[in-house]
């Protein structure tokens, strides 16, 4: 157990983690899933190269806007029949912003726009329609984390549990110890387990996911201590996807639950999901639903990374 007076919100030792959840005595919250979801359209889309520097995921060469644009278009219909939908723009001075968790996020009543690496994705942070229209339609308020010396991208390196208020944090190029702090308080979550992945891994939701709050996605080998996933497995009991590498590679790991009873991820994914790993989400009462998305993959995330979430 972490003594009150050294207990900072953020846990770095994967030997004290199980320490803390244990004395986690309050309730779980009201909703484990979000209650709408946004997505920006891939408008004038093309592979950034200043993104690829540190996204070993991206594909070289060319891609067919208009077929992005078709997948991107069936997603959000498809996304639209489980839960309401708002899709934005896309625009030619960010022609990789198709993934819009990275950059913005909400709590309930804000919305959080996020400190990002790179300058194409800086430029993403900056337009104005995404605030004002959680301003004007629900009323939120918004909050900057992107200060001088943070570095925060947001549900791409934090894994939130939203069911405990707890996340997970992989530090990579995309999130630095002070971008640990700023979504900590922003988000307002309790407690935050901060950790190393391995060289490579650039955010923490295409090697992991926590879905409803009652499963956990998870892909050990991309971690730089092996205790790490041993130490978040365990809150999570029997309801552990223990993901293969080819798993990994197909974007698995880049799931997510928009309804207590739906797993949604690339067709890709689902493709490359195992017979027992399906059979284990059957059991806890999800449905993997699935939509082909390939050509935006190739901006080197998947459909996690394409929705943005609404709570």
């Amino acid at each position: 157990m972490l003594p009150d007076s050294q207990f900072d919100g953020i846990i770095r030792d994967p030997t004290q983690w199980p320490a803390w959840i244990a004395q986690l005595n309050a309730p779980m919250r009201c909703h484990s899933t979000a209650r709408g979801a946004f997505l920006v359209s891939p408008n004038d889309f093309s592979l950034a190269a200043e993104s690829a520097s540190d996204n070993v995921y991206m594909a070289q060469g060319v891609v067919d806007t208009e077929l992005a644009l078709r997948q991107h278009h069936n997603l959000a219909q498809a996304v639209g029949r489980s839960l309401p939908v708002k899709v934005f723009p896309g625009s030619v001075a960010t022609p990789d912003a198709v993934f819009p968790n990275n950059v913005f996020a909400t709590a309930p009543g804000k919305l959080i726009i996020g400190a990002m690496r790179h300058a194409v994705r800086k430029r993403e942070s900056l337009r104005s329609d995404v605030p004002a229209w959680f301003a004007d339609q629900h009323g939120y308020s918004v909050e900057r984390i992107d200060h001088p010396g943070v570095v925060a991208e947001l549900t791409g390196p934090l894994i939130i549990d939203h069911a405990r208020g707890i996340g997970y944090c992989g530090i990579s190029e995309r999130v630095n110890e002070l971008g640990v702090r700023a979504m900590q308080q922003a988000f307002g979550l309790r407690a935050v387990f901060a950790f190393n992945l391995v060289a490579g891994e650039y955010h923490s939701n295409v090697v992991m996911s926590v879905l409803a709050g009652r499963a956990l996605v998870i892909h050990a080998p991309s971690f730089a201590d092996a205790a790490v996933p041993k130490s978040i497995a365990a809150l999570y009991g029997p309801n552990v996807l223990w993901l293969s590498d080819a798993e990994k590679s197909a974007f698995v790991g880049n799931c997510i639950a928009l309804r207590d009873d739906e797993v949604w991820m690339s067709a890709r994914a689902a493709g490359a999901l195992s017979v027992e790993h399906r059979e284990l989400l059957t059991q806890l009462g999800f449905a993997v639903r699935s939509v082909d998305i390939s050509e935006i993959e190739k901006a080197g995330g998947s459909l996690r990374c394409c929705i943005g979430e609404i709570w």
